[in-house]
């Protein structure tokens, strides 16, 4: 057998396995945790883009008389839509801003069931309700 000079430094296989052990208990305590944020930290998202949406349509209303038609939709915030002569825009300046934090379109209902305009996010399942994550963000 070898053995080792006192100058040679190195990790035995027990201190690397105790140091695996640590980091994998850290990991299960630690995950859940940054994964309960990430998907807290989406819906605090979205309830701002929301809000900043439902603030442009009010600006589109002072200019243009009135709010977008649902065939018109949130795109009116962006780009002129065809017919409308005291357009002002454009209120927002991205058309991405008009997205979720899930990737999908923001909701528009003019008249709404909860204001004048209803601008929400159907939440990370896509439907309506839902809760935590899931429940629906609206302007309401």
């Amino acid at each position: 057998m070898m053995r080792r000079k006192p100058d040679e430094r190195g990790f035995t296989l027990l201190e690397l396995l105790v140091v695996l052990a640590i980091m994998g208990l850290l990991a299960a305590i630690v995950g859940p945790q940054v994964i309960k944020y990430l998907g807290s930290s989406r819906t605090q998202t979205a309830s701002v883009q929301v809000k900043n949406i439902a603030a442009a349509l009010e600006l589109y209303r002072l200019d243009a008389g009135g709010y977008p038609t649902p065939e018109q939709g949130l795109q009116a915030l962006v780009t002129a839509p065809a017919g409308t002569v005291a357009w002002n825009g454009p209120y927002m300046q991205q058309a991405s801003a008009l997205t979720d934090p899930w990737a999908q379109p923001y909701k528009f209902r003019a008249p709404g069931q909860h204001g004048e305009v209803d601008v929400y996010s159907l939440g990370s399942d896509k439907v309506e309700g839902g809760t935590g994550e899931g429940r629906d963000v609206g302007n309401w």
